[in-house]
């Protein structure tokens, strides 16, 4: 018998017949943590009563997040956080957050400590690959499926295949893990990676800190993986330290492993990526885009809007103002991050540039609220989607960046490459 994939062993660790995990089969698998949000929980709330289930698997591995249409925009927005919030109270769930409280919930789900090393997140939207980027596995599913998870604590599923993603080298500057995964997708189309999981490894790993590592896990769906999983280190294990979690051994793959397909991507070549619209996999270099003129800045959401990123914006912004006719919006992506950023001044450096700061929240990265477009109005955005329609009007359009990117665009009013930016900056300070 050949040996295991991270994937692999991470599911047979959760799963009542481990002989049997192999890509492909047909398993069984009890997760450690269900997710639902605003949008998704309100479905699973009314197919989990149809079934006659009276009482959560264990309530204190559910999380419920008002992230979506939150803050409540709309009557039909504040009656689906109503039935969140009394379900949660119904059961005695702990594990319920709204804006003030908690945050995007891929994001706040690792700032709560609920995920790590070795574990499984059950989650009804497609982002939980988010998961990945703690040597776990996060798994979407749909609001039906839940419902069953919620009741019964475990789901069947199919064993993806696993694609490994070896890391060589060190990324330059301004290249971010949006820039890595954004290289992935547009090499491997928006279905290259169908029915897999990509497993990130290789020496390159020791040189992408935490966050870094959640902005490549975040949007491996959009290359059509089913899930991902980095490898754990010594980053990945101080991570779980600072956030309280007791230590556990990374898991990693067997020598003789079998994979799908094994990608190389050298971090020593990569410049920044932009992904032009409609589809994250339409990734070109920077300088390609050179002159393209923006409506609106976008920097958050559960890909971008860690703290990192907003040091980043706040690195461009330090001194200058968004472009006239230029709208920015910054989102922090949990109230954690919110404070920490108003702490170390970089909210008071994004506002007296002219950018507007939201409560957490993933209005307008789905074209909800709190930031959507109008026809024919161009973003430039640190979100996952960038399909015709998402962050607003159908003849609207948005471009996918990092955030160094986004924060030159702001200042530019059109897309550049973020070092002529700084180069700017420190030309003006010398002189």
């Amino acid at each position: 018998m050949t040996g295991r994939t991270i994937t692999e062993k991470i599911i047979a660790a959760h799963c009542a017949e481990p002989d049997s995990v192999r890509a492909g089969a047909i398993v069984t698998v009890r997760p450690d943590v269900v997710l639902l949000n605003d949008v998704s929980g309100p479905l699973a709330f009314t197919q989990f009563d149809a079934m006659g289930a009276t009482r959560p698997f264990d309530p204190a591995r559910i999380v419920l997040v008002a992230d979506h249409f939150a803050p409540a925009p709309d009557i039909v927005a504040a009656g689906a956080i109503a039935l969140t919030r009394e379900f949660a109270k119904r059961h005695a769930i702990p594990h319920f957050y709204e804006p003030g409280r908690g945050g995007i919930e891929h994001t706040l789900l690792a700032e709560l400590g609920m995920i790590g090393h070795g574990g499984i997140v059950f989650g009804a939207d497609s982002h939980t690959c988010t998961a990945g980027a703690f040597n776990a596995l996060g798994i979407g599913f749909g609001s039906t499926d839940l419902a069953a998870a919620l009741a019964m604590g475990q789901l069947w599923m199919r064993v993806p295949d696993s694609v490994r993603v070896v890391l060589t080298g060190a990324p330059g500057p301004y290249v971010t893990g949006k820039d890595i995964i954004l290289d992935i997708i547009r090499r491997m189309g928006s279905d290259g990676a169908a029915d897999a999981s990509l497993e990130f490894g290789g020496p390159g790993l020791r040189h992408l800190p935490v966050d870094a590592r959640m902005a490549i896990a975040n949007m491996a769906v959009e290359a059509g993986a089913d899930t991902c999983v980095f490898e754990g280190d010594d980053l990945s294990a101080a991570d779980m330290a600072r956030r309280g979690m007791a230590p556990v051994a990374a898991v990693a793959p067997d020598p003789d492993a079998r994979y799908r397909e094994v990608i190389h991507v050298d971090l020593d070549r990569l410049s920044p990526i932009v992904a032009c619209p409609p589809s994250p996999a339409a990734g070109v270099p920077v300088e390609q885009l050179r002159g393209q003129k923006v409506d609106q800045v976008y920097v958050g959401n559960c890909s971008n809007g860690t703290l990192t990123d907003l040091r980043q914006v706040a690195d461009i912004l330090r001194g200058r103002r968004v472009a006239p006719g230029v709208r920015m919006v910054v989102v922090p992506a949990t109230q954690k991050i919110w404070r920490a950023a108003l702490a170390e001044g970089l909210l008071d450096i994004i506002a007296e540039a002219g950018a507007a700061i939201s409560t957490p929240t993933c209005g307008a990265c789905f074209g909800g609220h709190m930031g959507i477009l109008a026809a024919g109005e161009t973003a430039i955005a640190t979100t996952n989607r960038n399909y015709r329609g998402r962050m607003g009007h159908p003849d609207s359009q948005v471009f996918l960046a990092n955030a160094w990117v986004a924060a030159a665009a702001a200042v530019a009013g059109e897309i550049v490459p973020p070092g002529e930016i700084a180069a700017r900056i420190l030309t003006e300070t010398a002189a």
